[in-house]
């Protein structure tokens, strides 16, 4: 099948020469290449800190958290009405509150979760994150993240005092501290988590701010924990007025928002890398025109179309956008599959830490592409570099055969 005119003359002009044409063209589909490749890499990367921030919050708390207006007295009735909706894996009951740790003279102030172990197991993967010692609630013992333990410089069988807000709000009344034996240390890899965060039974948080009985709130587990506002609706609908029940999206609402401007605003910023990779192909077109100043003015000579010579610098500026496009979509996955690598050999060889272990806790870059940011930037880059073909096409659609053929 033949070859439309404005597309056999777009490919002869795009042939590689020994001529500065031909290393601008080059130039040209490079600055696509690395544009579509920087954007590919960047925005995946983001997207594996998104994923990571989602398992390591999963990690520490359930999908729903309901809470009353008051505490929840008769929380096994609660319990078993929960764990009969449809949707529904676990559920365990909790209580939690700001507390004042001391170990020697070294005091913080995390939050205390008062949990119970037949049905924690239900709704956390703690147990699975112990890095010291064991997943142990029983007769006042407590497990604490390992940058609280760093922090305290408390290690597995010291003894901790654990101060509840009420012993500074109480004028008449004593309230002595507890005094929590520390019998495992879990690491999630999550900082608000890991410095944050220390668990013990019901009846040690009880005693602490003065329950009686009832409990704070039920985490509820799950089978898909991004369609949770569907159980979380039906829960609303089971329980009526008094209650509350969130999802864990909603409460980390902030931080997921960041997230997703952070990523936006980085495909904003790099897409103008392919913004200046297309002014080259302009620059490209431009040079053509003027070099084929002649051999234009003789195909409107012969009787072809401005549009007919206005496609043909469409098609340069479209041929080079996608050269430059799918060569980048290669380069970025490729970089992307050994980032790693590269990364151990910067850090050994110029010995430059992109990622320091004790900030973000990782050993390896998370990185997640999906095919519809692959998408975005391909058809945005497309439409990019077709663009940059106006100039020249109208320029070369605008000139006089008469005046182009003068001096032939």
């Amino acid at each position: 099948m033949p070859l439309p005119f404005s597309l056999f003359l777009a490919l002869k002009y795009l042939r590689p020469k020994r001529t500065f044409l031909s290393i601008v063209t080059v130039i040209s589909i490079l600055g696509v290449l690395l544009g579509v490749a920087v954007l590919i890499i960047v925005l995946s990367v983001m997207s594996g800190f998104d994923e990571m921030w989602r398992d390591k919050i999963l990690g520490f708390n359930a999908h729903l958290t309901i809470t009353s207006w008051d505490i929840m007295e008769d929380y096994e009735t609660t319990l078993e009405e929960v764990g009969a909706v449809e949707g529904v894996v676990g559920a365990a009951p909790f209580v939690q509150g700001l507390v004042f740790v001391q170990h020697g003279d070294r005091v913080f102030t995390p939050f205390l979760r008062g949990v119970d172990t037949e049905y924690e197991s239900r709704v956390s993967r703690i147990p699975e994150h112990m890095v010291s010692g064991g997943f142990s609630v029983n007769d006042d013992e407590v497990v604490i993240g390992r940058d609280l333990a760093m922090r305290l410089s408390a290690g597995v069988g010291d003894r901790l005092l654990v101060y509840s807000p009420k012993s500074f709000t109480s004028m008449d009344e004593l309230h002595l501290p507890e005094e929590l034996t520390i019998s495992g240390i879990f690491e999630l890899g999550m900082w608000d988590f890991d410095m944050g965060y220390i668990l013990t039974s019901l009846d040690t948080a009880r005693d602490l701010y003065g329950l009686d009985s009832g409990v704070h709130g039920i985490q509820v587990m799950t089978v898909d924990p991004y369609h949770a506002e569907i159980t979380s609706r039906a829960i609303k609908q089971l329980l009526g007025r008094g209650f509350a029940v969130e999802t864990w999206m909603e409460m980390n609402r902030q931080l997921f928002a960041a997230l997703r401007v952070e990523k936006n605003m980085m495909f904003f910023l790099l897409i103008f890398i392919t913004v200046v990779a297309a002014f080259g192909i302009t620059n490209t077109l431009i040079t053509v025109t003027v070099q084929k100043t002649r051999e234009i003015g003789l195909l409107k000579a012969l009787g072809f179309s401005s549009g007919s010579i206005m496609r043909v610098f469409f098609w340069q500026g479209w041929i080079a956008g996608f050269i430059g496009t799918v060569a980048g979509i290669g380069v970025g996955l490729l970089a992307l599959r050994h980032r790693n690598n590269l990364m151990h050999w910067l850090t050994s060889e110029f010995n430059m830490e992109l990622f320091p272990k004790e900030l973000y806790h990782l050993s390896e870059i998370p990185a997640s592409t999906a095919i519809s940011d692959i998408l975005l930037i391909a058809v945005s880059v497309m439409v990019i570099c077709t663009l940059a073909g106006i100039v020249p096409a109208y320029r070369a659609a605008r000139l006089d055969p008469a005046r182009a053929l003068r001096y032939e």
